[in-house]
């Protein structure tokens, strides 16, 4: 078997980069067709990589935690009788085949970026180029930053895998002479050195060496058990009561714990930023009444078979008026609006990781339980963290419920390039004039629909909350 590049992969056209989350084989480890070799986290979604034939990992260049551009080296496959040198070689001459920068161990560095020309402030001084010995343990990515940064890399304890110096290590000891909180430098390495055989994260890892946890003796709550920092926080001792206090007591040390945002909330920033600078939104709110769907719920599910919540019934109603106003079931693009005869609807899901909109094709012509299903399939996988590309793209509205928070109303960012986006409260007892002039209770939600005003008039908004009012105080239309 010739040697073989592992490079990072692309899944879908917006993908830029992801971060190698952990390697499941170890160098020098042979490994069988279909076996899971790693696990990749792109901007929403984490990926299992398997393996597409037999072989052996011979050299391990990047590792878990560190974030690289799409096509960089991650690893050489081959077969145990390669020679080691022939091995080196190859990953030192590795170009990406999409940006042709090398990014093997010590290929050169690529050009830096160019500073843009409107800049008004001075230009920041070249930093001295270090030189670093050609067999430190420190990673490509690392390296580059070291050698342009002018970082003396001497002085850093490396926390990858045997002491190896990653690009996380060099950016926490740029990151600290750039910008010192106060004290003195505290040193970030925390080695992890015997907890191989621990299938947990490298954070959890370094947590539980910072904090004495042992880890044989945490259940992981991750995908397929994995231990998570929350699982290791979760072991911390809780702190003893304080002894009463006789003199003022002194101020609680209130330092933070800095925690670096995922590529997940760093993809849910940009986006939604973006989306609310960029899109002009307006607000419609109305409030529907419920007591008949709620009613007939116990009843449909019976007969259905399912355990159908309000909000499948809601969403079921906003694909019905999506249908009936036409106009709000669309996309934006630039100067373009798509129009869509079938509404996929986006079901907002609050995962670990941060906020994930799956989609439900063609919700419309989906009868209630097929459509409960669906929707409860999706959650389970957005939990689970293995949402596919596929899942998250597209959609041409979106339905956002904090309900069941107690939450009365609040108003939800269009979700690009979609041109709307529902917003679902909690439901309330409201005492109201009934049809015969006398005062009743009646259960009622708020919705608030943000729309975005390049392609959706007021009246238009208005109209879809109008027929989907109907729809939902007159649930028999929903079968």
């Amino acid at each position: 078997m010739a040697l073989r590049a592992f490079t990072m992969p692309k899944w879908g056209i917006e993908m830029q980069q992801g971060t190698l989350a952990e390697w499941l084989v170890k160098e020098g480890e042979p490994f069988a067709k279909g076996q899971l070799l790693a696990l990749i986290e792109t901007d929403k979604i984490t990926n299992e990589v398997e393996a597409e034939a037999p072989g052996m990992l011979r050299k391990l260049i990047a590792q878990p935690g560190e974030t690289l551009p799409v096509g960089a080296l991650l690893g050489v496959y081959g077969d145990a009788g390669d020679d080691q040198a022939a091995v080196d070689a190859f990953a030192d001459s590795f170009k990406a085949a999409d940006t042709s920068t090398a990014v093997g161990r010590g290929a050169p560095p690529p050009p830096a970026p160019k500073a843009p020309a409107a800049a008004a402030a001075a230009p920041k001084p070249a930093a001295a180029r270090v030189a670093i010995p050609d067999d430190l343990a420190i990673s490509p990515e690392a390296r580059r930053l070291a050698e342009e940064e002018g970082i003396d890399v001497s002085a850093i304890a490396g926390t990858g895998r045997g002491g190896r110096i990653t690009h996380q290590d060099v950016t926490r000891a740029l990151r600290g002479q750039a910008d010192p909180i106060g004290g003195e430098p505290v040193s970030t390495a925390v080695g992890t050195e015997g907890l191989d055989g621990f299938y947990a994260s490298p954070l959890a890892k370094r947590l539980a060496v910072q904090h004495g946890i042992d880890l044989a003796g945490i259940s992981g709550t991750g995908p397929r058990g994995r231990i998570s920092k929350a699982d290791v926080l979760a072991k911390l001792p809780t702190p003893a009561a304080a002894p009463a206090a006789t003199a003022s007591p002194a101020p609680a040390d209130n330092t933070p714990m800095i925690e670096p945002m995922s590529s997940l909330r760093k993809t849910i920033a940009r986006r939604l930023t973006e989306a609310k600078q960029s899109i002009p939104h307006f607000y419609l709110r109305t409030e529907v009444t419920v007591d008949a769907l709620l009613a007939l719920r116990p009843t449909a599910n019976m007969i259905l078979g399912v355990k159908a919540s309000v909000n499948d019934y809601l969403v079921r109603a906003v694909a019905l008026a999506l249908v009936e106003v036409p106009d709000v079931n669309i996309q934006v693009h630039g100067d373009a609006i798509h129009r869509f005869p079938h509404a996929d609807v986006a079901v907002a899901v609050a995962s670990e990781k941060g906020l994930v909109t799956p989609i439900v094709r063609g919700a419309d012509g989906l009868r209630l339980d097929a459509l409960s299903a669906a929707i409860k399939a999706l959650v389970a996988k957005a939990q689970a963290g293995k949402l596919a590309a596929d899942d998250i793209s597209g959609g041409t509205f979106t339905v956002s419920n904090l309900g069941m928070f107690g939450l009365d109303q609040f108003d939800a960012i269009i979700n690009p390039p979609q041109g709307a986006i529902l917003a679902v409260g909690a439901s309330r007892k409201v005492f109201a004039p009934g049809p015969d002039g006398e005062g009743r209770f009646e259960t009622r939600i708020a919705l608030s629909l943000s729309c975005d005003h390049r392609a959706i008039d007021g009246a238009t908004g208005a109209k879809f909350l109008a027929a989907l009012k109907a729809i939902v105080e007159e649930p028999t239309r929903l079968f």
